[in-house]
């Protein structure tokens, strides 16, 4: 993710980490469908519960934060989306 050709801001790579699991794990399409949207509770449970990061509740709750910050997620109603950034055609 922290690529130079990415116009969003560098992020430590724990927080990286956090957000290639919530990607993978939450916006993966599944049986062709197209997940749009996740909540932050469901985000956060699947933070804690994933084994390869270990993070604490705090830890997984400024993970969330700081990806909403830096503008990796954007929230909707209460629920989180991914941010694609813009790319040349």
């Amino acid at each position: 993710m922290n690529d130079l050709t990415d116009p969003r801001p560098p992020l430590p790579e724990w927080i990286v980490d956090a957000y290639d699991v919530l990607c993978t794990s939450c916006f993966d399409p599944v049986d062709g469908e197209d997940i749009q949207s996740v909540s932050r509770e469901h985000a956060l449970t699947v933070l804690l519960n994933d084994t390869d990061i270990s993070l604490e509740s705090e830890d997984a709750d400024y993970a969330l934060t700081r990806l909403l910050e830096r503008g990796y997620f954007y929230a909707v109603d209460g629920d989180l989306r991914v941010t694609t950034p813009e790319t040349d055609v």
